[in-house]
């Protein structure tokens, strides 16, 4: 890898993620019946944040989990396997509910595409709209971002890098270049 480029520090992913918590009550009209699901792990870090900043600016505790999308993969997952939605415990239910989906990155739109199977296999959600701290393009599926904290279009050949203080132990977000 070549070098990185940071695009946004702790600060900046702070400022990002306050934001991000209002546009999910507004564009959820309040946060009645509303639920956060995070594609493990970084986007149920994502999720967890954006939780506890609601709960901190409205005084509402949103049920929040995090989704293990890995067996819903299309490119992981063989025609032999079947999913078992019971990997999934949420510890609430999602019918009826406005379901948030959060993830750190979008890109292709393939782990989307699977947490919202995982998401139906649990039961059938009111809405389910995707909050995601980064879009960098490159969709193979059409799927797009309601609540996004930052656009970085990028090559193919470039890497978005998000560290989050509960796993690298500090929050960073950067980009580099694959080497040739």
């Amino acid at each position: 890898m070549a070098e990185e480029r940071i695009l946004m520090d702790a600060a900046a992913i702070g400022r990002t993620l306050v934001r991000l918590s209002h546009e999910v009550v507004e564009k959820n009209k309040g946060t009645d019946g509303l639920c956060l699901i995070g594609v493990k792990r970084r986007g149920e870090i994502v999720a967890r944040r954006i939780a506890g900043l609601i709960k901190k600016g409205y005084g509402a505790e949103i049920p929040c989990a995090g989704i293990d999308i890995g067996m819903y993969r299309d490119d992981l997952v063989s025609g032999y396997f079947v999913p078992d939605a019971r990997v999934n415990r949420l510890g609430f239910a999602v019918d009826g509910k406005k379901v948030v989906l959060c993830d750190d990155v979008l890109h292709t739109g393939r782990t989307v595409r699977a947490a919202i199977e995982a998401i139906f296999d649990l039961g059938r959600p009111a809405s389910v709209r995707l909050l995601v701290l980064v879009d960098r393009g490159g969709r193979q599926m059409p799927v797009s971002a309601d609540l996004v904290g930052k656009n970085i279009p990028t090559a193919s050949s470039e890497f978005i890098d998000v560290r989050l203080a509960e796993i690298e132990g500090e929050d960073s977000l950067g980009i580099s270049r694959a080497s040739e």
